[in-house]
């Protein structure tokens, strides 16, 4: 796992790195398996495609974007999607980890 230093308003901080695992790369889509252990991130990210994100575990996430924080609650295969150029850190605030899978269509 990575450790990402974040710089906040002069506080530094680290958090583990989220960890991803490409399942499918072709012409359609991309599928990639995140899963989070407690206090980690994906990083901060922007999003070529559209995409569809498949919770596997229940988890409690922060979502931050460049127009404030946003906590949501994920449910195992409640599904939602999101549109190309999304820019985002996702942040698991839970106390365990949670999965999901995202599929970015092309």
């Amino acid at each position: 796992m990575f450790i990402v230093e974040i710089n906040k308003e002069n506080i530094t901080m680290k958090r583990v790195q989220a960890v991803s695992q490409v399942q499918i790369d072709d012409n359609q889509v991309i599928v990639t398996l995140w899963n989070f252990p407690p206090g980690s991130e994906t990083g901060w990210h922007r999003h070529a495609h559209d995409y569809v994100i498949v919770p596997v575990q229940d988890g409690h996430m922060l979502l931050e974007t460049p127009d404030g924080e946003k906590e949501v609650r994920l449910k195992a295969g409640e599904c939602y999607k999101r549109g190309e150029g999304v820019e985002h850190n996702v942040i698991n605030i839970g106390e365990g980890p949670f999965s999901f899978v995202e599929l970015e269509i092309k």
